[in-house]
């Protein structure tokens, strides 16, 4: 088991500044590479304490913007385009990355806090969870439309 400092927040793991366990070939080929997590020393102690003190700041000045940005997603549909067929199956399938980008100007998200419940795959109406901040969070519709 390795000892590492999560950079960022990985789902199911943790949050910037959390020091966690992991298994040493997911710390090695997963976290590390992507730059989600720094190996565990004991002088990143400071460097702990400031990501956590960071993280504090920025949810006490954030929740009211994340409530707003929730307001401001649930007030209308997001709307992606996307090629399909006549019986109305997309080619591919609609990404986080494709909701993310459609949100746009309505608020910031991070398109690894949009969960869907299955991959989206045909025209219409669909509910996706968009996480927001701690306990904040909103339920979007996503329509998906022909590019046509």
């Amino acid at each position: 088991m390795a000892k590492v400092i999560l950079t960022h927040e990985v789902s199911g793991l943790g949050v910037a500044g959390d020091v966690v366990e992991v298994k040493d070939g997911y710390a090695r080929n997963f976290l590390m590479p992507r730059k989600l997590a720094t190996a565990w020393s004991g002088g990143a102690e400071k460097q702990i304490e400031a990501m956590r003190k960071a993280r504090r700041a920025k949810a006490l000045e954030s929740v009211e913007e994340a409530q707003a940005a929730r307001d401001a997603l649930q007030s209308a549909p997001v709307i992606v385009v996307a090629k399909a067929g006549e019986s109305g199956r997309l080619f591919g399938a609609v990404t986080t990355a494709d909701i993310a980008k459609a949100i746009g100007d309505r608020a910031v998200v991070d398109k690894r806090r949009i969960h869907l419940a299955r991959p989206i795959k045909d025209l219409g109406d669909h509910e996706v969870e968009v996480g927001l901040h701690d306990g904040v969070s909103a339920t979007v519709t996503v329509t998906v439309i022909s590019a046509e």
